[in-house]
């Protein structure tokens, strides 16, 4: 996290979008780049468990067998987690083909085992990804891989897996890789902090890439869906980078609020945990509710486009009207919530008061300390929810009404 000052102005750098130099924290790609979302403190919740319960082995599969498991869909690779774009390009994938070849170590693999056995690869997957697409593409539908820039096996440029010799693909093939495997059994809450504790890159997974890669199922598909949408880009005026999954995290908050009878009575401790609960609902849904989720996200997408235009999501300065600030994670959930659970008489209301909504919702962000409080600090704690979600109901109501 790095946050803009005077003395460290940054801008976004996605739409020519610049981001007001105040003391206002950001998150960061692994490149250093503006996600475009501001950075949210929410609390860890450590609760205390039976360390009896971690089940944790130590394999060392062959690539042979790590391929037989891929044909047999006995590993998920979750095909659409993908970290650092543009790290994994063709020249990097060949020098690690080049690496085995060389009969040079890789780092360990990580995956989590579930009660039918699959291991879902949290660390590790772009790289057993690129050994499948060198020697076994169409297990996982890629087109094959082509060796190119190599730093000393020059004469195996341009080779693919079956123009290289027998030994050679035989080597491959027997080559020896280190997985720590988490067994069934071991506690939900414990198996994510285990995976946040590893670095992939030196880069420490993010909570959404976590729950995407340990969650698999419909929600996955949803929650991508949703963040592409249209609808979604515009309200959000594609300010937000999709490299950490952001973008599908506040989709999931989105339907997590949405889904609940009675946000005033939420009272959940552990705001992950409540997070991966609900992408674990999703994938339960039945296709009248998933129907009905596309349509009301893209109900409150499209009046926060209409309201707020490009400032939708966003807080508001003191000094300048002109400069936009990242998007907020907690003001998206409490205004796109609310809006999607109104009626569209209501909606169509506060578009005709449009001038009047923003004139308050600005006095609301600037002179409201305990609402500025609920979006800015301890997000996930409870009293803070109830707290947001309640504050632009009010400021909704009373526009309405008004």
């Amino acid at each position: 996290m790095t946050t803009a000052s005077d003395d460290n102005p940054r801008q976004g750098d996605v739409l020519g979008i610049e981001y007001e130099s105040l003391e206002v924290p950001i998150e960061y790609s692994s490149t250093h780049t503006s996600t475009g979302i501001e950075y949210e403190s929410i609390d860890d919740i450590n609760e205390p468990f039976d360390p009896e319960r971690i089940d944790v082995i130590t394999r060392t599969p062959t690539v042979d067998l790590l391929l037989s498991r891929i044909r047999d869909d006995m590993i998920d690779l979750a095909p659409d987690f993908q970290r650092a774009a543009g790290i994994w390009n063709q020249d990097n994938q060949s020098k690690l083909i080049e690496s085995l070849l060389l009969r040079i170590p890789l780092p360990t693999f990580y995956a989590a085992e579930d009660r039918k056995g699959v291991w879902v690869i949290v660390d590790g997957i772009q790289r057993l990804t690129t050994i499948a697409r060198f020697i076994d593409p169409e297990s996982i539908g890629l087109k094959p891989l082509a060796l190119q820039n190599l730093t000393y096996l020059h004469q195996y440029n341009g080779y693919r897996y079956k123009d290289l010799p027998g030994r050679l693909r035989i080597r491959l093939r027997e080559t020896e890789l280190v997985l720590h495997l988490i067994r069934p059994g071991t506690p939900e809450a414990v198996k994510f902090n285990i995976f946040t504790r590893i670095n992939t890159g030196g880069l420490p997974l993010s909570r959404q890439e976590l729950r995407h890669a340990l969650i698999p199922g419909p929600a996955r598909i949803l929650l991508r869906e949703l963040a592409e949408s249209n609808a979604f880009l515009r309200a959000t005026a594609e300010s937000i980078k999709s490299e950490r999954m952001d973008d599908r995290e506040m989709v999931l908050r989105f339907i997590a609020f949405h889904l609940l009878d009675d946000i005033a009575t939420y009272d959940q401790r552990d705001f992950d945990r409540f997070l991966r609960s609900m992408m674990s609902s999703i994938n339960s849904l039945g296709d009248k509710a998933i129907k009905s989720l596309r349509s009301e996200f893209q109900k409150s997408m499209d009046a926060s486009w209409i309201l707020f235009g490009a400032y939708a999501f966003r807080k508001r300065s003191r000094r300048s009207e002109l400069r936009r600030l990242p998007i907020n994670k907690a003001l998206f959930e409490a205004v796109a919530v609310n809006l999607a659970k109104r009626p569209e008489e209501k909606i169509v209301s506060l578009i005709q008061r449009k001038d009047r909504l923003q004139e308050k919702f600005i006095k609301l962000l600037l002179h409201d300390t305990q609402f500025e409080g609920a979006i800015s600090v301890s997000t996930g704690d409870p009293a803070r929810v109830r707290t947001r979600f309640a504050a632009i109901d009010k400021l909704f109501r009373e526009v309405e009404s008004a």
